[in-house]
């Protein structure tokens, strides 16, 4: 049998323990992530700094150098003579060139058309010059057709007008200087053809409209002189002015002798008899000088051939005669005048600046490239995080 230990009275039995509740370790904190790792995480590494990192590396290692040939000319007319008035004063502080700055304006603008660029490629293969070995991938032409072709030509080629100097900037890019030199001779070329076509196109229109007007002028003259001559045949007249004046002077001279003869028969019939022989043979006279008078006034002023009517046709076709020699004298006048003009006012190009051959590839731009790219991409990812913000806190 199992005994129980011994115990004293004043033994006190040992206290049961208590279990008390204490709360479990905390983990340890997590480590921060590094600067690396949150740069790589942020949206603005993808949307601005990546894309950024790609055009610098395209444009540092890749991009084709691209040569660049200007050119300068001014188209002038030998009408653009300088002259001091407040006019001409005002047109060049305004930057006005008239005539010639509208040719420029034309030039510029042709030299950008379709039809330039048609004109070049006849010339010279612009599909070969810019589909070069050293052209890159993305700088090179890939499309031949001709629309397509217009579009990268209108990207490699510039033309510039400055109104108050009158100078148009002619600008050829390429990958060969040899090629943006070419480019640039043969676009001068089109261009002073062009110049020439236009203003020999307005000297002839201007000749044309003044020998038109000659021959209305003179087919005038003919046809007046002609009816005059018609006339005259018809009337068996030379000069019906002449015969009305020689006319007018019958009827005087007979009208004289009537006055005379009146005068003589009041003269005899005071001292002679009324039966007088010499007073009938007066009054005979004088009856006579009355009947012709009446008989020539008669003549003159009735009737078909009537000297009046025949001397108002004859004054109309004299009058008409005039005016065609007028009209053919101003004619003659004004096709002499439009020839001096047009001599004076033809347009012709004058080059300023002769194509040169680029030693140093000024394109492409490649800090400038890269800063314009990392700008746009900051402004436009500042834009779409701010449009980003303001939804969640809507939305909040």
């Amino acid at each position: 049998m199992k005994l129980s230990p011994p115990t004293t009275a004043f033994e006190v039995a040992p206290p049961t323990p208590v279990e008390t509740w204490s709360p479990a370790p905390e983990a340890p904190p997590a480590k921060p992530d590094g600067r690396l790792k949150r740069l790589l995480r942020h949206p603005f590494t993808w949307w601005v700094l990546a894309p950024t990192l790609l055009a610098a590396v395209y444009f540092y290692v890749f991009a084709a150098s691209q040569f660049v040939s200007e050119a300068r000319f001014v188209v002038r007319s030998r009408a653009d003579a300088p002259q001091l008035s407040l006019g001409t004063m005002l047109s060049a502080a305004v930057g006005s060139g008239g005539a010639a700055a509208g040719e420029a304006s034309s030039v510029r603008d042709f030299l950008l058309s379709h039809d330039a660029v048609m004109r070049a490629h006849e010339r010279l293969n612009l599909v070969d010059i810019w589909q070069r070995d050293e052209a890159d991938l993305v700088a090179r032409l890939w499309n031949e057709d001709p629309e397509r072709l217009t579009r990268y030509y209108n990207n490699m080629v510039s033309v510039t007008f400055d109104t108050s100097s009158g100078v148009t900037t002619l600008r050829v890019r390429s990958f060969r200087p040899a090629d943006s030199k070419a480019l640039a001779d043969t676009l001068l070329q089109i261009s002073e053809h062009l110049v020439n076509s236009l203003s020999e196109r307005a000297r002839e229109d201007a000749l044309r409209i003044a020998r038109a007007e000659m021959v209305i002028a003179e087919r005038r003259v003919q046809d007046s002189r002609e009816a005059l001559a018609r006339f005259r045949e018809q009337q068996q007249d030379l000069d019906s002015a002449g015969s009305a004046q020689a006319a007018v002077q019958t009827i005087s001279a007979l009208e004289g002798a009537l006055t005379a003869a009146q005068a003589e028969l009041r003269e005899r019939m005071a001292y002679m008899r009324p039966d007088n022989t010499a007073l009938q043979g007066t009054r005979n006279r004088i009856d006579a000088l009355e009947r012709q008078i009446v008989a020539e006034r008669t003549r003159r002023t009735q009737g078909d051939g009537a000297l009046a009517q025949q001397l108002g046709t004859f004054e109309r076709l004299m009058l008409e005669r005039e005016f065609a020699d007028r009209q053919l004298a101003s004619a003659t006048a004004s096709l002499e005048t439009a020839r001096i003009e047009a001599q004076r006012q033809q347009m012709y190009l004058a080059r300023v600046v002769e194509p040169n051959l680029a030693v140093y590839p000024l394109y492409p731009r490649k800090l400038i490239s890269v800063g314009s790219i990392f700008m746009g991409l900051s402004v436009a990812f500042g834009i779409g995080w701010l449009l980003v913000a303001g939804m969640r806190e809507h939305a909040v």
